[in-house]
């Protein structure tokens, strides 16, 4: 499992390589010597920048924020079934409870 990278050394390597673009031939190259600084893999800083342009709009993709979103709606979404069902046999007990047959 991977190890997750200090949320500071992250802006650091977004920003190294925002900094430094226009020093390198390639995106790879500068990933890999940023990477390098940073006691970091090459993925990680290319993952880190490429969610960054995506969360500022300069590239299209799911932004953090839309991701967080997608991960919490499964469990309200089940939480809310739960309800749901507790609230329908509350409703059948008390229907019968109020049926002038019963009494």
């Amino acid at each position: 499992m991977p190890k997750k990278i200090d949320p500071a050394l992250r802006s650091q390597a977004v920003r190294l390589v925002t900094e430094h673009r226009s020093e390198y031939s390639t995106e790879r190259a500068l990933h890999v010597q940023v990477a390098e600084s940073l006691g970091v893999s090459r993925e990680s800083v290319r993952r880190r920048v490429t969610q960054h342009e995506i969360d500022t709009g300069v590239a299209a993709g799911v932004t953090s924020d839309e991701r967080e979103e997608l991960k919490r709606l499964p469990a309200e979404n089940k939480r809310l079934r739960e309800v749901n069902e507790v609230l329908k046999s509350a409703t059948i007990f008390f229907a019968g409870e109020l049926d002038p047959r019963n009494c």
